[in-house]
């Protein structure tokens, strides 16, 4: 194995195993590698490259998806500055996917937030990439998921019927501008991911540091693997067990660092509920002074306070809106 600091994980390993390794590594730090993951080469680098060329392009045509089109459904592009992290504006810019839904679809009617079709990039072939990679990842985040339950003693078809049931899956792909050598600010701060499981593809440039218990340290990306951390849901029923780490990104490079992060997360009408009986282990005090284990409710309602947080503009005109989608 390499100097990484954090494990790899072979999902071609036998099946005890890979429960093993993945209750150390969530234990531990919450972060870890995947190996053999079944997920194309080539589908990454299309994605990567047609990413590359749309944050090239003028902020004028970039803004022709903005988010404020997507209404509730919370999807589209927002330019760098456009997203809060503590209340403190990111240096990244991005676009939001999500599952496709058409308009008839019954939940879209419903006018469910986050939930309805998505806005795509003028350029043809671009949705198509984009609808088979969050396929080939719902697939990933259900695999993993099946490990992580059997790692905490659980049927993983019961915590998949109980939770999973209609995961929602969000995708969004982040480009991270080159900064000035001397002074380069932080992409994003320290913060910790809401859900279950966070799924991330990096480019070439490194820029993400983990806080653990040693301090610090760097996740570089790593050829062949995705980089998975857990969320702070996972962690609320774990009763802290498996641990959301708190992360941040700050773009040393000099080139724009792409960053495409997919979270795996519970149906929007779950219910928030322990996996595990409360273990005798102490509470400890999270970066931000806040708990996760007092949450009961569905994830949806969790979700949407935490997106009122991050686009406070979008929540107050279109997530808490009655109305058409």
């Amino acid at each position: 194995m390499s100097n990484l600091e954090l494990p790899v994980v072979d999902l071609d390993a036998q099946r005890a195993k890979v429960a093993t390794d993945l209750r150390v590594a969530c234990e531990r730090d919450g972060f870890f590698y995947v190996s053999n993951h079944g997920v194309s080469e080539s589908l990454q680098t299309e994605l990567e490259v047609r990413a590359r060329a749309f944050f090239a392009r003028p902020l004028e045509e970039k803004m022709a998806i903005a988010m404020d089109r997507g209404g509730r459904a919370w999807r589209g592009y927002f330019p760098v500055g456009g997203e809060l992290t503590s209340g403190v504006p990111d240096s990244k810019e991005g676009i939001y996917f999500g599952t496709e839904l058409a308009l008839e679809d019954p939940r879209v009617q419903a006018c469910l937030p986050l939930h309805g079709p998505n806005l795509f990039p003028a350029e043809g072939g671009f949705r198509e990439a984009v609808l088979s990679y969050m396929r080939a990842m719902t697939e990933l985040g259900h695999r993993l998921m099946a490990g992580i339950a059997e790692s905490l003693g659980l049927e993983a078809r019961e915590v998949s019927a109980s939770l999973l049931r209609d995961p929602l899956t969000l995708f969004r792909i982040f480009n991270y501008p080159a900064e000035p050598a001397e002074t380069p600010r932080w992409g994003v701060g320290e913060h910790t991911d809401y859900g279950l499981l966070t799924i991330l593809k990096q480019s070439d440039e490194s820029g993400l540091q983990v806080r653990t218990a040693r301090g610090w340290i760097e996740a570089p990306p790593l050829p062949g693997t995705f980089l998975c951390n857990i969320g702070d849901m996972l962690e609320c029923m774990t009763y802290g067990r498996y641990r959301s780490t708190p992360h941040r990104v700050k773009n040393t490079s000099a080139r724009d660092r792409l960053s495409l992060p997919f979270f795996f997360d519970p149906s929007f009408d779950a219910d928030v509920r322990p996996l595990v009986p409360r273990a005798s282990l102490e509470e400890t005090t999270r970066w931000d002074g806040r708990s996760v284990f007092d949450f009961r409710g569905t994830y949806g309602e969790y979700l949407l306070d935490k997106v009122s947080k991050v686009f406070p503009a979008l929540a107050t005109s279109q997530l808490r809106r009655e109305g058409a989608p």
